[in-house]
């Protein structure tokens, strides 16, 4: 989903934990919006991010964690 009503300028990102800290498969997300959580490729940070509902993204994490998503 993007939302062209965020202003991600003032974002904090961070790398997720899930990354594999080599040069391709990094995202980081931002925590600080209280009802959605944008996420961008950390090797482009000034591309293009998806911003997702926060109830979504904490069911995708969960999902991750749970080892639910083993596709």
């Amino acid at each position: 989903m993007r939302s062209p009503g965020i202003d991600l300028t003032v974002a904090c990102w961070r790398k997720s934990s899930y990354s594999d800290g080599g040069a391709g498969n990094c995202i980081e997300v931002a925590h600080n919006f209280p009802t959605v959580i944008p996420v961008r490729d950390s090797k482009t940070p000034h591309g293009p991010a998806l911003v997702f509902p926060a109830g979504g993204w904490a069911s995708f994490v969960a999902a991750v964690k749970g080892g639910r998503l083993n596709g």
